[in-house]
């Protein structure tokens, strides 16, 4: 990677900086105030309007590059990174084969078989017996996430998360750190191969929907690179399904009008689209030629915070119900003081045996980060719900809305009030020392008798890996 002595030293973009010494032998991540300088002034040349990037004089217009960066089957390459022996075999993540719920990641091995996403794992045992089927370790997801984001922060700071596993990175005017927008993509896939064990595919384009469908071409482990101007050519022989935005429902209606491929989209009139699906059939339309200016956009800060699980086999215990509601709230609750956040609006979900859901809220009196004050809220709900309808549920979740982060006025709030805070408080502590399981409440008990227990909390055996 080529060095930048823009500002004088050794600046290489995206690269570790090693701090030895006597007190420290870590890898510090922040770059240097140097590359954060550069990168605001090539940013902000890239900004400029096109009249004013033309090439007149020394001014040279500057390329939209966009980066699309997907990790290849994620849930799998985590477990097979904690569990080398899993490596090269046929592995499904979401639950136990004999298990209701679906299949939340499946192996390139496995996939060869027949089974993909979103398949009944009843289903995914069937045509592949010989597959090891892994219950799936959501936060082990969410720390890797987290790290996959950090890397990708040190390539540019504008970056937008697509989920857990994949993003768009605005990377428009950066050659000069990383040589060329491709070698910086190849930068990307080795740190991410060297720092978290997994594989990247990343496509590169003038726009986020070429970029995405890019990526998703080079899997697994791949790049490709769509030069300015070939995006309609390189679009073209691709099937229409690979078109983002055009789904189960979507992709039959084309098919009937002899659209196939994503060319013979690009050729048909406008106003036809128009009239077949309304704005959308327009946008489409565009998509295929490679025309999408929409911008590489931060992920907006979360509007709500909530907790569910499928359970194994539908549940009419109003006792297993009430304790796994309360189980889920102190999740709830643990991420609101995690935040710093209070809540207003208190949401439980139901889904009962015939795949009926509903959702029931409340308002509360004042904002609230407390566990026992989201689950007596939840409570009543789900005893009123379960008055009403008297089948079993198959789903159940918690969740909280509302946020503020100014807190309450505390002359406003009794001393037993006070005490439960200092008590939640108190908990997470011995929770963040030994493991959400070191310290159960009374009612969570019940659930012992259930589910295994870890230093993260219970394995509720869930499609939904317990979010």
């Amino acid at each position: 990677m080529p060095s930048c002595s823009l500002f004088g030293g050794d600046l290489r973009g995206g690269s570790l900086l090693q701090a030895e010494g006597p007190d420290t032998g870590k890898t510090v991540r922040n770059p240097p105030i140097q590359c954060v300088l550069l990168r605001f002034l090539l940013r902000l040349c890239a900004c400029l309007p096109a009249k004013c990037r033309e090439n007149r004089g020394d001014i040279t217009m500057v390329t939209r590059r966009i980066m699309h960066v997907d990790l290849d089957a994620f849930f799998v390459s985590v477990e097979q990174v904690d569990h080398p022996e899993l490596k090269g075999k046929p592995v499904v993540v979401g639950g136990r084969p004999d298990a209701r719920g679906v299949v939340a990641a499946a192996s390139y091995e496995a996939r060869a078989l027949g089974v993909h996403s979103a398949m009944p794992l009843r289903t995914a045992a069937r045509l592949c017996p010989q597959c090891i089927f892994v219950e799936g370790n959501f936060a082990r997801y969410s720390e890797t996430s987290r790290k996959f984001m950090a890397i990708l922060a040190e390539f540019t700071p504008f970056i937008e998360p697509m989920g857990l596993d994949e993003a768009y990175l605005d990377v428009t005017g950066f050659e000069s750190l990383h040589g060329t927008i491709r070698q910086m993509g190849y930068s990307i896939k080795k740190m991410v191969r060297s720092e978290l064990g997994i594989n990247a595919s990343v496509g590169i384009a003038n726009s986020k929907v070429v970029a995405k469908i890019a990526s998703d071409a080079s899997k697994p482990d791949g790049l490709i690179e769509v030069a300015p101007g070939g995006e309609a050519a390189f679009l073209a022989p691709l099937p229409i399904r690979r078109m983002p935005g055009i789904g189960e429902k979507t992709e039959p209606v084309f098919k009937r009008l002899g659209i196939v491929t994503i060319g013979t989209l690009s050729q048909m009139p406008a106003e036809s689209l128009k009239k077949l699906l309304g704005n959308h059939g327009e946008h489409l339309r565009n998509m295929a030629l490679g025309i999408d200016d929409s911008p590489v956009q931060a992920r907006e800060e979360a509007k709500s915070m909530s907790r569910e699980t499928t359970f194994g086999e539908d549940v009419h215990d109003r006792q297993v119900l009430e304790a796994t509601l309360r189980y889920l709230s102190e999740r709830v609750g643990a991420g609101l003081r995690r935040n710093g956040r209070f809540a207003r609006c208190v949401t439980l979900k139901l889904r009962y045996s015939d795949f009926v859901t509903i959702t029931r809220n409340c308002t509360l009196q004042q904002m609230t980060d407390a566990d026992g004050v989201i689950f007596d809220a939840g409570l009543k709900l789900l005893r009123t719900a379960l008055l009403k309808e008297k089948k079993a549920v198959r789903l159940v979740g918690i969740g909280v809305t509302g946020f503020s982060e100014s807190g309450r006025q505390l002359s406003l709030l009794d001393d037993t009030t006070l005490r439960l805070e200092k008590l939640d408080k108190a908990v997470d502590r011995i929770r963040g020392k030994y493991g959400f399981g070191a310290i159960q409440t009374g009612r969570t008990m019940k659930l012992k008798e259930l589910f295994e227990e870890n230093e993260r909390g219970y394995n509720l055996h869930t499609p939904g890996l317990s979010r």
